[in-house]
């Protein structure tokens, strides 16, 4: 496996590009602790900093009076709806003091050149390209939107001009990757599955896989199966079982006498270039077994061959909104037009970047000719139906709000919205951003997530801390501390595109 060269690029590195100290620094970042979108006034600066100075130079094992795996609610996890129905994905808040515990290991001098060490022995071959490690922005970009244009120029237009050499792709993932990740593997890609299996080695605190390993079990309540998801540092942590793959894909590869491919991984999706289907049918055979003694398992469902290089090289969804009409004068007939394109690619990246667009047109709005009622139905409906547009979608609303006359009809039709999504279980993300639309225009509405209860500065234990024995620590991680109540309480009423 080979990895990208992001310094090709001076506005972003790759994590592997940077010393301990920086790595350190670069995973204590508040965007990097939680990933998912959330409204300005959550913010994890003060905590993580705070958490990281009374850790510093400590052990957190001297800080504790027990086990946190003896608890099954250390972290805070809020569940995300996948597809508007009945499949959800686990966002985690990981306990501040078990993430900055981990970040320190990792980012300790020798064990940090361990780990560089490995991932120099993963990328061997250079014919297997990981393209998903975490990157750092050296512009004023955030690292967020420097990874999304790293996946556009090192994955998509990598592999259109891959069609020059290829003949066919083949693309398959990794069913439910961190769901199922078993966190010993860790340990074997880190050390090898030799070593990580002699006696001898099983309680060595001097592993930093077996370190990483009892910190995810402590996280889960001593489960060995699955990594939270939601921050960089699971990405990062991800990236070591996933290379390992790589490695002994490469070898079995090898041993076949199978050269002539490219295989582009963006983290659990892979890309498989060939010239004749035989030898991609062969590779992905071999990438089943290699998956499969790790206790993965790939996707039959999302397994496709295509001879349409090009085509097939650009996401299907993005490829049709590129060829449709995207928009039209009329507001109205624009939405629907967003709204069609989302019942054919639910929960597709074009949606949020079509509705990206359409907001543009609205925020210097000051009349509409038609009534915002039925514009903010069907903008409903599109974030029912697509959990990975709410934030966008919420922005939208705020600003069709306006148009509303009183504020006791706008919030009437707030309401109305909330007991719409009532019908979807476990949808605490959109509850998040929909207290970001109501509390402008009243702060009493009630919401049950943890998360927006903090907002409403009522006390909620996002993460339990009955093992923490040290009262400095167990007061630092007070999970009132991710809302800054003068944000929140300057927000406008309209939610401006710089949030999101």
């Amino acid at each position: 496996m080979a990895t990208s060269k992001p310094s090709e690029n001076s506005s972003r590195q790759s994590i592997l590009d940077l010393t301990n100290g920086e790595a350190r620094a670069f995973l204590l970042k508040p965007e990097s602790y939680c990933s998912l979108d959330l409204p300005p006034y959550i913010v994890f600066s003060s905590l993580i900093e705070s958490v990281h100075q009374v850790l510093e130079g400590k052990r957190l094992s001297d800080l504790r009076r027990s086990k946190p795996r003896d608890f099954d609610d250390v972290n805070y996890t809020t569940l995300h709806n996948k597809d508007g129905k009945y499949s959800w994905r686990p966002f985690e808040l990981i306990h501040p003091a078990l993430y900055v515990s981990l970040v320190h290991a990792i980012t300790e001098e020798d064990n940090w050149q361990l780990i560089l060490n490995r991932f120099r022995q993963f990328a061997f071959n250079d014919k297997i390209r990981c393209l998903s490690l975490p990157i750092v922005s050296g512009s004023i970009e955030k690292d967020k939107a420097e990874q999304v244009s790293h996946w556009w120029s090192e994955v998509e237009q990598r592999s259109i001009e891959l069609s020059l050499d290829y003949d066919y792709l083949i693309e398959t993932d990794i069913t439910d990757c961190y769901g199922s990740i078993y966190t010993h593997s860790i340990v074997w890609a880190l050390h090898t599955k030799v070593e990580a299996k002699k006696n001898e080695n099983r309680a060595n605190n001097n592993f930093i896989g077996n370190v990483i390993d009892w910190h995810i079990q402590d996280m889960h309540y001593g489960q060995t199966n699955g990594i939270p998801q939601g921050s960089v540092l699971m990405d990062f942590i991800s990236e070591i079982v996933l290379g390992l793959i790589d490695l002994e894909l490469s070898e079995h590869l090898a041993k076949k006498g199978i050269s002539d491919y490219k295989i582009l991984r963006y983290r659990d999706d892979y890309r498989i270039f060939v010239n004749s289907p035989q030898f991609g049918d062969a590779i992905v055979k071999l990438l089943t077994e290699t998956t499969t003694g790790l206790g993965l398992k790939l996707s039959p469902a999302k397994t496709k061959e295509s001879n349409d290089v090009v085509r097939s090289s650009i996401k299907r969804d993005k490829f049709t909104w590129i060829t449709r009409k995207q928009s039209t004068k009329n507001l109205q007939k624009h939405l629907l037009i967003i709204h069609d394109h989302a019942i054919n690619f639910p929960n597709a990246g074009s949606v949020v970047i079509a509705l990206n667009d359409y907001y543009k047109r609205i925020p210097s709005l000051k009349l509409l000719l038609q009534s915002p009622i039925p514009l903010i139905a069907i903008v409903v409906d599109i974030a029912y139906r697509n959990p990975r547009t709410y934030a966008i979608c919420t922005a939208i609303l705020s600003k069709l709000l306006t148009f509303i006359e009183t504020n006791e009809e706008r919030l009437s039709i707030a309401e109305r919205i909330r007991k719409k999504f009532e019908k979807i279980p476990n949808t605490g993300h959109m509850q998040i951003w929909l207290q970001r639309v109501t509390f402008p225009l009243d702060r009493h509405i009630k919401y049950d997530e943890g998360v927006c209860k903090l907002v409403d500065n009522i006390s909620e234990q996002l993460w339990n801390s009955d093992w923490i024995s040290a009262p400095e620590l167990k007061a630092t991680v007070d999970a009132s501390k991710i809302v800054d109540s003068q944000i929140r309480d300057a927000i406008s009423q309209v939610i401006p595109l710089k949030e999101l």
